[in-house]
C-alpha cells in the first residue's frame, strides 16, 4: 500500500445521493463498502464529513442568523452524519469510533488525539465530527487539522468530479484536468480545491491532497494502492 494512514474528507451533500435533503441509505452503504475494502488491506483511516446535506452555517448566517450559532448548528449536522456513517460501517463489520470536537458523551467520544491514534493503530475507522469545534472554520479546515494531528500521509478529498480542472468541468467542456499540481500553482491560478485556511494549513505542513471521484466504485482502493486516480496536490 502506498499510504498507511489516510484522512478521507467527504461532503455532506454527497450523502444525499439523488435526494434534495438528508441522507440516502444506499449512498451510505456504497461508501461503507469502499471504506471496508481499504480497511481490510490494513490501511488506517480517519473520516471527516461535512454537514451541508442538513444545515450549512454560512448559509444560515447569510439568511440573518447569528454566525456563531449557525456554525454550531452546522457542526451538530456533522455529528448526525457521523452517526449515520458509523452505523452503516458497523453493519458491514467495520469497527469504528466517533469523536466530536464538541463534547457530547452520551453520543460519542470527545476528540483526544492520542486516543484517536490508538484507535487507528487497532484498525478502527475514526470518524471526526463537529469540525474544529469553533465557529468560522469549515469542515475542510477541520479535516486538514485532524489529518495533521494524526500524522496522516495524505488527505483524500472525495468529490463528484474526478480531479482538479482548469475551470468547472460541469460548465466548461474545454476545461483541462490536472494529474498533478503544486500548491503554488493552485494559488496562482485561483483554483477551488479547499477553502484558503485549510489549503494554507496543508501547504505549510507539507501534507499532500488528492481530489478524486468518490462515487466511482473502486477509486478509494486504487488510490491507497498507488494508482493515479484524481489530482495530486503537492509541494512541487
Amino acid at each position: 500500500m502506498k499510504y498507511k494512514r489516510i484522512l478521507l474528507k467527504l461532503s455532506g451533500e454527497a450523502l444525499m445521493g439523488d435526494k434534495a435533503f438528508g441522507l440516502d441509505t444506499q449512498r451510505l452503504a456504497d461508501y461503507a463498502a469502499e471504506i471496508k475494502a481499504v480497511v481490510e488491506q490494513g490501511v488506517q483511516l480517519g473520516v471527516v464529513i461535512g454537514g451541508g446535506n442538513i444545515f450549512r452555517g454560512l448559509k444560515g448566517a447569510g439568511e440573518g442568523m447569528d454566525r456563531v450559532q449557525a456554525d454550531h448548528m452546522g457542526m451538530l449536522a456533522t455529528v448526525i452524519n457521523g452517526l449515520a456513517l458509523q452505523s452503516t460501517l458497523e453493519s458491514v463489520g467495520v469497527q469504528t469510533r466517533l469523536q466530536s470536537a464538541i463534547e457530547m458523551d452520551k453520543v460519542c467520544e470527545p476528540f483526544i488525539r492520542r486516543r484517536a491514534v490508538r484507535h487507528l493503530e487497532k484498525g478502527r475507522v475514526v470518524i471526526f465530527a463537529a469540525g474544529t469545534g469553533n465557529p468560522y472554520f469549515t469542515t475542510d479546515t477541520g479535516a486538514t487539522l485532524r489529518a495533521i494531528e494524526i500524522q496522516a500521509d495524505v488527505i483524500l478529498k472525495g468529490t463528484r468530479v474526478d480531479g482538479i480542472y482548469s475551470a468547472d468541468p460541469e460548465k466548461d467542456t474545454s476545461a483541462m484536468k490536472y494529474d498533478t499540481i503544486s500548491f503554488k500553482e493552485v494559488f496562482d491560478k485561483g483554483l477551488n480545491v479547499m477553502d484558503l485556511t485549510a489549503f494554507t494549513l496543508s501547504n505549510e505542513n507539507k501534507l499532500p491532497i488528492i481530489v478524486f471521484d468518490m462515487n466511482k466504485p473502486g477509486n478509494l482502493l486504487k488510490l491507497v494502492q498507488g494508482e493515479n486516480v484524481g489530482t495530486l496536490v503537492t509541494q512541487s
